[in-house]
């Protein structure tokens, strides 16, 4: 393995356990830290759940009781996680990538907007504001409002990185009225199904996976391939 650098895309049929997704990604990223194992991308979904970052405050927490609280060590604040969701769980050695976090961050953003494109919607990053944002057009063509419709929330260990993004495909978005989204109360939450795109999970896959090979400039590889 050596000598081999593809990364391994690994895509979940069923919905990961929170818990046991974390303790996965805590396992794969001590293997690839001491050269066991190769890197990994997963593709995931999860029950209802909101996750705390490690600037999360408790005042961002709406409604306490409506699902499943998970205290995590990402960066960032509250978000969630459920059906129509698609999570990509990221796990990149950064050793041998030039120990850049604004650069893999921004690679990151590039990805999913690079997927986002196939699908003919146009994903903007915004200063001061993580994630990626779709511009609203009002009737006439007249500015709208800007509403969040992919998340980015990363942790590294030993320059190995772990957490990734979460992109709406078509997740309920009013399990997001729970919480204040990554802190930003101004602004709201959208998804290819409230931009009116009939997407699947698995088509959202095939862009990512697409887009994932251009903007990090790398081989994939399934579990099946070896």
């Amino acid at each position: 393995m050596t000598n081999d650098f593809r990364v391994e895309w690994r895509v979940s049929a069923e919905k990961a356990d929170y818990d046991a997704a974390i303790g996965f990604m805590e396992r794969r990223v001590a293997e690839i830290a001491a050269g066991e194992a190769r890197e990994l991308v997963w593709m995931v979904e999860h029950q209802p759940l909101y996750s705390a970052g490690t600037s999360a405050r408790q005042e961002d927490l709406l409604d306490p009781n409506r699902f499943p609280v998970f205290q995590t060590g990402r960066g960032g604040e509250f978000t969630y996680h459920g059906p129509g969701q698609r999570v990509g769980y990221v796990m990149l050695d950064l050793n041998r990538r030039g120990r850049d976090v604004r650069q893999y961050v921004r690679n990151l953003e590039e990805w999913i907007i690079v997927a986002l494109a196939s699908f003919g919607v146009v994903g903007e990053r915004r200063d001061g504001r993580v994630g990626i944002w779709v511009a609203r057009s009002q009737p006439g063509g007249l500015p709208g409002r800007e509403d969040k419709i992919a998340a980015i929330g990363v942790r590294l260990r030993r320059w190995v990185s772990f957490h990734g993004i979460s992109v709406n495909v078509a997740p309920d978005l009013s399990h997001y009225d729970g919480i204040v989204p990554c802190g930003i109360s101004e602004y709201g939450v959208t998804s290819l199904a409230d931009l009116g795109i009939d997407a699947t999970l698995a088509d959202m896959d095939a862009s990512l996976e697409i887009a994932f090979k251009q903007v990090f400039q790398t081989e994939l590889l399934r579990p099946s391939e070896g």
